[in-house]
């Protein structure tokens, strides 16, 4: 299994989402099986954070293979299926941070408003230290909400041509295609924005 260290290389820094991305991650491998070299683990996430690279690294589900599925629900959801028996497990994020002073409040609130002074700095590192100690440190039962669904089984990826945009002149899926003006065109040039 990978270690957050890698997990920490890919996604350029360590914070508390990356970090919850890994538990989620390293539960869900626990419960499913080891990490997909193709398509054998399907991961749904419902939200675009910094969760989502740990959940790359550690389960090997990609864009690129068509086994990470993006819906943009903005929720802590993570749904992994593993193929092809379709044992699916749901886990969302049911974790409570540590508590906050007042003046903690005040520094993030200060560097959410641009301030990048070396006080608010450190004030925001110390905050994010604590938390990420907190979730490393928890119970997966004091982090996650865990239940076994049935959920369709995603088709697996399929690859299609590619074919050159009659105005742009660039390669375009198939499958995105529109026709503009009687012209099989990219959806930028559909849109006319390319």
């Amino acid at each position: 299994m990978k270690k957050l260290d890698e997990v920490v290389k890919f996604h350029g820094h360590i914070c508390p989402g990356l970090v919850l991305g890994y538990r989620v991650s390293v539960f869900a491998l626990k419960n499913l099986g080891k990490r997909a070299k193709d398509e054998e683990i399907v991961a749904i996430v419902e939200n675009n954070s910094c969760a989502v690279d740990a959940v790359q690294v550690m389960t090997g589900c990609t864009f690129g293979k068509g086994n990470l599925i993006f819906n943009d629900y903005g929720k802590q959801v993570y749904t992994f299926i593993k193929r092809p028996i379709a044992k699916a497990l749901r886990i969302s994020i049911d974790w409570t941070p540590p508590h906050e002073i007042e003046k903690e409040k005040e520094m993030w609130k200060s560097y959410m408003r641009g301030n990048r002074s070396k006080t608010v700095l450190k004030a925001i590192h110390q905050r994010k230290t604590k938390k990420i100690d907190s979730i490393l440190k928890a119970k997966d039962k004091d982090l996650f909400k865990i239940e076994y669904v049935k959920v369709p089984l995603p088709e697996e990826a399929k690859i299609y041509p590619s074919i050159r945009c009659e105005i742009c002149k660039e390669d375009v899926m198939e499958t995105r295609l529109r026709v503009k003006d009687g012209k099989m065109v990219c959806i930028p040039c559909f849109k006319g924005e390319h």
